[in-house]
């Protein structure tokens, strides 16, 4: 099998890494990954917040196509297509060259066009999930941003649908609470989110004394 010649064995590898995920995900034990997404996207968004100016973050996402699926589903795409991305290249420069080249090197050569090739490839997954997709950056990134109150007023125990957006500029839509209980927060407000519990979210006012100095 052309697969698991010596050649080709760093592909070989990132073909079971991506059966793994995927039997790790039809089992239920891929939930164990979930907080993946947590830190990966609170990371960027530290660099996000330093380099929003320059588009430099815009920049390198939209290449990479980071941010516009659940980090799972980008890894799995991008294992794919280092895959394919190889051992293609492989035989086609062995149809060339008459020899392959080495595992390490083609390997490396792959990997920097897979990159950019993922993202592309993850572009048409993006526009089939659904539009209220949460998911695709951790839930944690979007504390401590602002949301706007898009659907009814949010009291205790009544939350309202918000849309907020994360570190790349994506819109999210979330439910959210007052942190006050007995505050409310009407359609149209700006609020900040300061804390979560599960996929709810709870928000103030900017005005609220929980804010001032």
């Amino acid at each position: 099998m052309i697969l698991l010649e010596p050649h080709n064995l760093p592909f070989a590898a990132s073909l079971i890494a991506l059966f793994i995920i995927a039997a790790l995900q039809i089992i239920g034990v891929g939930d164990l990954f979930e907080g993946a997404d947590d830190i990966e996207i609170e990371i960027d968004a530290d660099v996000a917040d330093g380099l929003e100016a320059s588009g430099f973050l815009d920049g390198v996402s939209s290449v990479l196509g980071l941010g516009r699926v659940p980090f799972l589903i980008w890894l799995s795409s991008l294992l794919f297509v280092f895959t394919t991305t190889g051992v293609f290249g492989q035989w086609i420069i062995s149809s060339l060259t008459g020899s392959p080249l080495s595992a390490g090197f083609a390997g490396l050569l792959a990997a920097g066009a897979a990159l950019p090739l993922n993202g592309l490839a993850v572009r048409p997954i993006e526009k089939a999930l659904p539009k209220d997709e949460t998911t695709a950056v951790g839930l944690q990134s979007l504390v401590r941003r602002d949301a706007v109150i898009q659907t009814g007023t949010a009291r205790s125990d009544s939350p309202a649908r918000a849309q907020v957006k994360d570190a790349f500029g994506h819109p999210h839509f979330v439910m959210v609470e007052p942190h006050d209980p007995q505050a409310e927060l009407i359609e149209g407000e700006t609020v900040l989110l300061v804390r979560r519990e599960g996929e709810l979210f709870f928000g103030v006012r900017y005005e609220s004394p929980l804010l001032q100095p």
